[in-house]
């Protein structure tokens, strides 16, 4: 195997798994010990992973978030499976939240001709629901330019008079002790808001979420469904215990 070609399934199983063994790299990777270690260190220099003792795991950095335009390339055919399955969710009559993500972005098109009204904390998304003909709300407040989600107090306020049949959700980190997490405070209060207004919750993931965590806890496990592509087995059976997992088909 190349030195990329390793480096790149080191990567992947990092994120799937969050952590790996040395040991285990050395087997699966028929390389040997000191090939794993020298790839583990220049993973480390490039900020790819941390290493740990006997292995490695993915870098923690609970506070940072990457920008909408950064997200909209990563895992797109995951997103687009999720989004398919979470759309089959939404039926005519629905009043649905659509939090702010790439995610739910996906949703959009596949809500097309449906009698609902969606209501968003995204300008992005609510000019893609527009352009869809989808009755449309957009929560006021400030603009957090690089989710392009709508915060602050002013669009607390306006959520507090709104319910909702369904809510769809994006989350940065999925984790059995800590529940569903994300960077930014004003962002977590505001999908907390959301979650405690919806009848039905779903929470749209994709593999790379599980066993992270971020800043702030938005709310436990069995607040709602997990719709991903893929749960990784070293948790499922963990958050299956807590909670409802669909998975799609990729």
């Amino acid at each position: 195997m190349l030195t990329d070609e390793r480096r790149k399934k080191i990567i992947e199983l990092l994120d799937q798994y969050s952590i790996v063994k040395s040991q285990d790299l050395i087997t699966m990777l028929d390389a040997s010990e000191s090939t794993i270690r020298r790839d583990l260190q220049d993973l480390e220099n490039a900020g790819l992973l941390e290493r740990v003792h006997g292995g490695a795991r993915r870098p923690q950095y609970l506070e940072q978030e990457q920008a909408m335009t950064e997200k909209s390339f990563k895992n797109v055919q995951q997103k687009k499976a999720i989004a398919k399955l979470a759309a089959k969710y939404v039926t005519d009559g629905d009043v649905i939240y659509l939090d702010a993500g790439t995610t739910t972005l996906e949703m959009i098109p596949l809500l097309k001709g449906k009698a609902i009204t969606a209501v968003t904390n995204s300008v992005g998304l609510a000019a893609r629901l527009v352009e869809h003909e989808i009755n449309t709300i957009v929560l006021g407040g400030r603009i957090k330019l690089t989710t392009d989600a709508v915060i602050g107090t002013q669009a607390m306020e306006q959520l507090t008079n709104y319910r909702f049949n369904k809510a769809f959700m994006g989350m940065n980190g999925v984790h059995v002790e800590h529940g569903f997490t994300t960077p930014d405070t004003e962002e977590a209060s505001l999908k907390r808001l959301a979650m405690e207004h919806a009848h039905e919750v779903f929470i749209l993931v994709d593999y790379s979420k599980f066993n992270q965590v971020s800043f702030t806890r938005v709310a436990s496990l069995d607040a709602a469904t997990i719709l991903t592509d893929k749960c990784p087995l070293n948790v499922y059976d963990k958050i299956k215990e807590l909670t409802t997992i669909k998975e799609a088909t990729v």
